[in-house]
């Protein structure tokens, strides 16, 4: 008894599954774990044949050969197990048999993944190896784990596997996109004396960050000033081409191409949109370098007349004695140096479609009596012609001059006035508009860097605070200009300080300090004065909207409402 007691915690407390049968081939004995992975139940099987039981262990099979069968393979219940049958030989005689065997599923597909990510690996490596480029893959602890060959030569390091990126690779920022999860794009790097562009990409997998990836794009910035030049270069080739090839009479911007998001140009630009679902004519008033044409593109692109030309003329740049024949065209021989077979004017170009008469305040007045006829009659008549030719023209006028003070002193017709005024949209200057200051800023570094073939990596936050305080009498226009000059002023580190603009920029910032200054404030005191003025106006110009606040001061929510307790601040 006391022996079949100790078989029993023998038998149930091995960690491999166990079970038994006698010499007629019916089971005797499954442990724990045999119940628990072949699903069998010792109360409702022991006693029953093994091919009922579990038909697939062909343990019935040691009772007839009475041989070893040492670690076969079998499959139950969509497992896959290693087994080892054994008989029970008693003076000689078969008395039964022992199987002994474990669930080897889990380490049979971990095998697996392990043979596949070797290969993985190995696929990596080749890639990596033979593109020639400056890869780099990190853990989600920073520590390298495989670098291509390119990198390692270039940064002199053989071994850099197993060590924290930030010993290896100088300035990186790997452990900062492991950190926050966002990708990097286009930030210089400076190894070894070199400012390299680079890429960083976090790796995830169900959400978790496991890593990151990082990439050299252009070794040196010359060689990116370079390509982007010759890039330019092929743009600018096929412009020829295309002009050579006759000139595309298409508007190049839509609404959505105009920057900004204050209330009042986010109004202008709904209007705009209304007035393109119309079929009247528009006339764009503001001050110079507002951005009229962008509007007069817009309203074309969002209009029903989309897929019919935009004709733009500009008529303050045209002589008197030519405006007719450059509106309305001429035929052969009209006139000394007429080309032969005629040519058509602007308004046959436009016929479907839009044209835009930019800086209409000045026309000549013999030409405004014209253009008012061809308006009302909707025909044209080249010079020196006789063939009276109908047209369907939209006509959008633009002008930055006060075409109501023009009539008053004869220098603009009313009844024309009142044909062209019959939609109206008026562009708030810049100066009114500051909030949008950043958008635009950024938006032409971007463009002006493009077309100069220069990397810019930004603007400071001191530069940006000068650009927002200036009143802009010029507007865009003015703004682009000084954008173009800070970037061919720039410095190694590529970024636009104060000292690249304008003397008068930094002098107007410079005037709103000295409000605060008298003989009885310190420092601290000036800059707190400074500090809730400018809160408070950001504030006031976004409606208290504290979101957008916060991300044009460059500070935290919560730290623009600490400002806010701080400074008493009430809307």
């Amino acid at each position: 008894m006391f022996l079949e007691k100790c078989f029993e915690l023998v038998v149930q407390n091995i960690n491999e599954a166990l079970i038994g049968i006698d010499e007629s081939g019916k089971l005797i004995i499954a442990n724990n774990r045999a119940e628990e992975i072949l699903s069998i139940n010792s109360k409702e099987n022991i006693g029953k044949y093994i091919e009922d039981a579990v038909p697939e262990t062909k343990l019935n099979r040691i009772l007839k050969t009475g041989k070893d069968e040492l670690n076969k393979n079998f499959f139950a219940n969509n497992r896959e197990f290693m087994t080892s049958r054994i008989p029970i030989i008693i003076k000689g005689q078969v008395k039964g048999a022992l199987a002994i065997f474990k669930d080897i599923t889990d380490n049979k597909k971990m095998q697996e993944k392990l043979l596949d990510n070797e290969i993985y690996i190995d696929i990596l490596n080749t890639i990596m190896n033979t593109l020639n480029e400056c890869v780099v893959l990190v853990d989600e602890n920073g520590v390298i784990t495989m670098m291509s060959k390119a990198y390692k030569e270039f940064l002199g390091c053989s071994d850099p596997e197993g060590k924290d990126v930030r010993d290896v690779i100088e300035n990186t920022k790997l452990h900062e996109v492991i950190k926050s999860g966002n990708v990097k794009i286009g930030d210089i790097q400076e190894i070894r004396g070199n400012k390299m562009i680079a890429v960083r990409v976090p790796i995830k997998e169900e959400n978790k960050i496991i890593g990151a990836v990082g990439k050299v794009i252009f070794k040196d910035i010359g060689d990116f000033y370079t390509l982007s030049k010759k890039l330019n270069n092929l743009e600018r080739e096929i412009e020829v081409y295309k002009n050579e090839l006759g000139k595309e009479r298409k508007a190049r911007y839509s609404i959505k191409n105009i920057i900004g998001n204050s209330p009042k140009i986010q109004k202008v630009k709904s209007m705009a949109l209304k007035v393109a679902k119309t079929d009247s004519n528009v006339l764009i008033t503001g001050e110079s370098g507002t951005g009229k044409e962008l509007f007069a593109h817009g309203i074309h692109n969002a209009s029903g007349r989309y897929l019919g030309p935009f004709v733009e003329i500009n008529c303050a740049a045209i002589p008197s004695e030519l405006f007719e024949s450059e509106l309305f065209g001429y035929e052969e021989g009209s006139f000394t140096g007429a080309k032969k077979g005629g040519k058509n004017g602007k308004f046959e170009l436009a016929n479907g479609g839009t044209i835009f008469l930019d800086e209409i305040g000045d026309m000549p007045m013999y030409m405004q009596a014209k253009l008012l006829k061809v308006i009302q009659d909707r025909e044209i008549e080249r010079v020196g012609g006789n063939i009276i030719k109908e047209i369907n023209v939209r006509i959008i006028a633009a002008t930055n001059k006060n075409l109501e003070d023009s009539i008053k002193k004869g220098k603009f017709r009313e009844d024309l006035y009142y044909r062209l005024n019959v939609m109206r949209i008026v562009i708030p200057p810049l100066r009114e508009r500051k909030e949008d200051i950043p958008l635009l800023a950024n938006s032409l570094k971007i463009k002006i860097a493009t077309k100069l073939g220069i990397y810019v990596e930004g603007i400071s936050k001191e530069a940006m605070s000068c650009l927002v305080s200036y009143d802009w009498p010029g507007n865009v226009r003015e703004l682009e200009n000084i954008i173009e000059r800070a970037v061919d002023m720039l410095d190694s580190d590529l970024i636009i300080k104060t000292y690249h603009l304008p003397e008068r920029l930094a002098d107007c910032k410079s005037k709103n300090y000295r409000n605060y200054i008298n003989e009885t404030n310190y420092l601290k005191d000036i800059v707190s004065e400074v500090e809730k003025h400018v809160i408070l106006e950001c504030l006031n110009k976004n409606h208290w909207n504290k979101n957008k606040t916060a991300n044009i001061l460059g500070i935290s929510r919560a730290g623009l409402y600490k400002k806010i307790e701080e400074y008493n601040l009430r809307h």
